[in-house]
């Protein structure tokens, strides 16, 4: 399948899932609550409004967890299915100054700035490691001097051995949730068609090269992490 034919088929699968994805998030990501949590360490200090796009946002609960913090913040809501952008503004419809953008992730590459640029499970997607390296100098370009990126995000251990480890803790995870014919027929096959995350301290290495400073990984359980970096002031 080339790349289009993944995207097409990607779309077509967050569109289906959209109506059950809040209660499939849960059986599926562990600890998905802390990883959301740890997030928002980067809001204190940003200020009562700051601007803020959510890239990949689905049905809107990272972005309801910033506004539950920060019920002033500007935040744009950025996703390829508008059946998820759908959800996601009916779930934060008591905050009007919300923006739901359908399109890529490219879309941030315009002219506006942010002060916080945020993402969950969603970046994994594009193709190959030089597309996310690419973008994350994009992202440091769409953030105001001082502003914040963080992604919430499936990563790769750093040897095969570390990542067949990780692969079996998440299987055993949603095995105490869902049953063994879904696990393997449905999420890992998805994850393996559809997936493609990138190993962690290469992350950590792009988003320096990018010109963050400092670099921090927030949180982190087995193939699952919270990091980011901090566009310098100066």
């Amino acid at each position: 399948m080339n790349d289009t034919g993944r995207k097409n088929q990607i779309q077509q699968h967050f569109e289906a899932e959209a109506k059950e994805y809040d209660d499939l998030i849960y059986k599926l990501i562990p600890h998905y609550s802390e990883m959301l949590q740890a997030v928002l360490c980067v809001f204190v200090g940003v200020g009562k409004t700051p601007k803020v796009a959510d890239l990949g946002c689905g049905t809107g609960t990272l972005a309801s967890a910033v506004l539950s913090l920060l019920p002033a913040a500007q935040v744009d809501l950025f996703d390829v299915s508008q059946n998820m952008l759908d959800i996601a503004e009916a779930k934060l419809a008591g905050y009007p100054q919300i923006r739901a953008i359908h399109g890529d992730f490219s879309s941030i590459t315009g002219p506006k700035k942010y002060d916080v640029i945020i993402s969950s499970l969603a970046l994994h997607h594009l193709e190959t490691d030089q597309e996310k390296e690419v973008f994350f100098q994009s992202i440091y370009g769409a953030l105001q001097p001082g502003g914040w990126f963080v992604n919430a995000d499936v990563v790769l251990g750093a040897t095969e051995e570390i990542q067949g480890q990780y692969m079996e803790k998440w299987k055993d995870f949603m095995l105490g949730q869902v049953s063994l014919e879904e696990v393997e027929n449905r999420w890992l096959v998805k994850y393996a068609e559809e997936d493609r995350p990138a190993r962690l301290d290469r992350q950590l290495s792009w988003l320096q090269g990018a010109g963050f400073e400092p670099v921090e990984v927030f949180w982190k359980c087995y193939n699952f992490a919270v990091y980011g970096g901090r566009k310098p002031l100066v």
